[in-house]
């Protein structure tokens, strides 16, 4: 402790009533106001789920681009909707007879919107499996005709509305169908050439995917970062590659969107069928080339069902690891029926469950599923009411909040609050975009209080690790909030051997916040995290204070202007 600041002790007498709630307040105005965030806009709203208080609140009714954080609109009425147990359902049917063996027409699969046909798990092999022993139980070994792909329960209007066009190329913005085969993704494996300035080699794969590769990609000095983008303008399958990669580097995998989901899934699904056993002569087809075939399938006879797995599961892929797809794929089946699902009609079925459950439909704009569009807008006071809801109905509480990602832990949290009493408590929503970043959820306190959360930043020109770790700060100084005790500062700990560093009296503007060396017989052991430095030291610095004496200088990592890989995360 610098000289003349008040030495660090514990604070272990009783707060009176509302102190700890108020000192709570002052550190978090002070946190989303620092000087550093002079030109960002910060939408936060806490809420207590036991009392309803609202312990903090900026700018909790202003429109903000969520990003992925809209996900939370559309599972929400996904799961009110359609239940946690709502299975999607793919059929194989045909029209035409059996003669030795031979299937004298078109095999027919008829789409539900079953995002799960890819794999992860092995799933899709397991489906291809069984679909071909389902063949060669009906006496069926060669089909002369095509495998068609039918995939008109949902409109041909794969790309969500806003989505820029530099982002359709890669894997984050795959188009959605009725049929999904690996998420409607390909892989691309770059290897740098044997020497600076040589061209790279490209392996795409799976063979099926219908893109034709143009590559620009060469090799680079080994001291430099490896840069690649791509570009591939809708209805289009040249996908072109440039940029450059480092000598002497390990092969670079990244993930690409297809154009066309239902032709891809007819080619991928007649080449495994073919590799099982079942020889198809007539190539492989979609539903809008083969009109007749496919209406006529579809009353007739069915050779085979496949039933997903429950939303439950599917929902966890979808929150844990951001997975966009699946939330344009659940848009749409709310907006299936009488006629082919839309994102217009999924809309209106998001819209009359925020109306139902009585809240602002005011609060938010929802263009598409994901959140990849930037004409989406919510307000953090609707993403609170939300996630109040889902935890206060038995029937949403234990579903939702498995899909979230645990800090520290899993999926988009994995990396982030290690080390700090929001590690292995706080579940959250992540959403990125470029200058977006969101972070929404639930954390315990050290009183077992839970709270809901939801903190969005936009319109940012600093570095997202700078916005990260004032939102991460945020969050594990909610978790480390007391009523029972006084948090004298932001940096306040729950008792000695916690990650946070126990403060008294005025603040003192030269404190690192750190792991204390001491704790107390019976507490339980913490071991220091070196992950926890960042959260500190930046958010000592951005509510004003220096560092060891030295001015806060924002991390350098990661970029603001750049591409949001991954976007929607």
């Amino acid at each position: 402790v610098a000289a003349g600041c008040a030495p660090a002790r514990p604070a272990v007498a009783p707060a009176p009533p509302g102190r700890a709630a108020t000192t709570l307040r002052v550190d978090l105005a002070r946190l989303f106001g620092a000087p550093v965030f002079a030109h960002a806009l910060w939408a936060v709203k806490v809420e207590s789920l036991r009392t309803g208080e609202v312990l903090f609140a900026l700018n909790p009714t202003v429109h903000v681009m969520p990003a992925s954080n809209m996900k939370i609109v559309t599972l929400a009425a996904a799961a009110e909707r359609l239940g946690w147990d709502y299975r999607f359902e793919t059929q194989l049917v045909s029209a035409a007879p059996v003669e030795a063996g031979v299937l004298e027409g078109d095999l027919v699969v008829v789409g539900g919107g079953d995002p799960s046909l890819n794999q992860r798990d092995g799933r899709a092999d397991a489906v291809f499996d069984a679909w071909a022993a389902a063949l060669e139980a009906a006496g069926i070994h060669a089909v002369a005709g095509a495998l068609v792909a039918d995939d008109r329960a949902f409109d041909r209007e794969g790309l969500g509305a806003g989505w820029s066009w530099d982002d359709l190329a890669y894997g984050y913005a795959a188009p959605v169908g009725a049929l999904e085969f690996d998420e409607d993704l390909v892989r691309l494996t770059v290897t740098a050439g044997a020497a600076p300035g040589e061209p790279a080699t490209i392996a795409l794969e799976p063979a099926e995917s219908g893109l034709v590769l143009a590559n620009r990609v060469v090799t680079g000095p080994a001291s430099e970062r490896a840069s690649l983008e791509f570009r591939r303008l809708p209805r289009q399958e040249e996908l072109e590659v440039r940029g450059t990669v480092p000598a002497g580097a390990p092969p670079f995998v990244r993930t690409a969107s297809v154009d066309d989901p239902a032709a891809y899934f007819a080619r991928a699904a007649r080449a495994a069928l073919v590799s099982r056993g079942i020889e198809i002569r007539g190539g492989a087809a979609t539903a809008t080339e083969r009109p007749d075939t496919a209406r006529t399938a579809a009353a007739t006879r069915v050779l085979a069902v496949t039933k997903s797995p429950p939303l439950s599961d599917i929902a966890t892929v979808l929150m844990k690891v951001s997975q966009n797809l699946y939330a344009e794929t659940l848009l749409k089946t709310l907006g299936w029926g009488d006629v082919p699902g839309s994102a217009e009609r999924g809309i209106a079925a998001v819209r009359d469950v925020i109306a139902g459950w009585g809240l602002d439909p005011d609060s938010y704009v929802q263009v598409d599923g994901s959140g990849l569009s930037r004409y989406d807008y919510v307000t953090a006071d609707l993403l609170v009411a939300i996630l109040r809801r889902l935890y206060d109905d038995p029937r949403h509480r234990d579903a939702f909040l498995a899909t979230l990602p645990i800090a520290g832990v899993d999926g988009t949290l994995a990396g982030r609050l290690q080390g700090t009493p929001a590690e292995r408590n706080a579940r959250a929503k992540t959403g990125t975009l470029a200058n977006v970043r969101a972070l929404s959820g639930y954390v315990t306190t050290r009183d077992g209080e839970v709270l809901a959360f939801s903190i969005i930043a936009n319109n940012f020109l600093l570095p997202t690790a700078t916005v990260d770790q004032a939102a991460d700060a945020a969050v594990a100084r909610l978790a480390a909030f007391s009523r029972r005790q006084t948090n004298l500062t932001w940096g306040s700990a729950p008792h000695p051997g916690s990650v946070l560093s126990w403060i008294g009296g005025a603040p003192c503007p030269s404190t690192v916040l750190r792991a204390p060396r001491a704790r107390s017989r019976g507490a339980p052991r913490l071991a220091r995290s070196a992950a926890w430095g960042p959260h500190a030291r930046a958010a000592s610095a951005l509510a004003g204070r220096a560092v060891r004496g030295r001015p806060f200088k924002p991390l350098r990592r990661g970029s603001a202007r750049g591409r949001p890989r991954g976007s929607g995360s």
